[in-house]
């Protein structure tokens, strides 16, 4: 089966680690027909030195945008020019590990699902030295009920079909919970969803990660991102008041206590 993979850079972001990331793809034991590769804005001369690099190694497809518009803009704008139907996502600090779209397409093949996602194994600085391990429902109706209190879906490790998301009018400019918002619409619009019960992404996590989802700024966003569910329904009232005073003040906590909750959470 033919396949793309979405990507999208932009300038902050680590040379070496796009490098890895990309490294992780031309190692798969099932390569994607393409690689579109979103460049949110302008980027380092870095960035552009490892991306020219790997375009002798992977069919690597350019979308060039003039200034940064987030993740979420990006990924929209990159999806028009995915040439299949099948779309795997992949951020460009991760590591996927070799089965991973070999595994996910054997899972398009067997089931009648539109998203599959997987579980992720989170590292700081050494992919060797493995933090926690985000598990996820496998199966749709467990990814359901989870999705009314927790992201169902881990990110970096989703194959979609473009046609579901794009029905679904792609990803909205909700800043850090752009994909949680998108699966919530999706389940909404009947969807089918499946988790492999097994890591197939390392993702870099660690303390750096903890400070971007911590602070007023993010607890703004996270009110307007619970605000937006229940306005269009995605979420029953009383499933966003629970998330609110259960989630929420812990984002206005010093960030070496958040580290300790998060670490207890994943731990169970």
């Amino acid at each position: 089966m033919k396949f793309s993979v979405l990507m999208s850079v932009y300038h902050k972001e680590n040379p070496f680690f796009l490098c890895d990331a990309l490294n992780s793809v031309y190692s798969q034991t099932t390569l994607p027909t393409e690689v579109v590769l979103v460049q949110d804005g302008p980027l380092t001369e870095e960035l552009y030195n490892v991306i020219n690099t790997w375009k002798t190694k992977l069919n690597i497809i350019d979308v060039v945008i003039a200034c940064n518009v987030g993740l979420g803009e990006a990924l929209n704008q990159g999806l028009q020019y995915c040439s299949h139907e099948l779309v795997a996502r992949m951020d460009t600090d991760d590591i996927a590990l070799p089965v991973r779209f070999e595994k996910q397409l054997v899972a398009f093949k067997s089931q009648n699902i539109d998203v599959c996602g997987s579980w992720i194994s989170e590292f700081d600085s050494d992919p060797s030295s493995i933090l926690s391990i985000r598990q996820v429902p496998e199966s749709h109706a467990d990814i359901i009920k989870f999705a009314r209190t927790k992201n169902p879906i881990n990110h970096p490790s989703v194959m979609f079909k473009k046609t579901t998301i794009v029905e679904s009018g792609g990803y909205q400019n909700i800043l850090y919970f752009e994909d949680y918002y998108l699966w919530l619409s999706l389940i909404k619009n009947g969807a089918i969803f499946y988790n492999i019960p097994s890591p197939l992404v390392h993702m870099r996590a660690g303390f750096n990660q903890l400070s971007r989802r911590s602070g007023y700024l993010y607890f703004k966003r996270e009110f307007n991102f619970y605000k937006s569910c229940h306005r269009n329904k995605l979420l029953p009232l009383k499933d966003v008041l629970k998330n609110m005073v259960l989630r929420m003040p812990l984002r206005l906590l010093p960030k070496a206590v958040i580290a300790k909750v998060y670490s207890l959470l994943r731990s169970k």
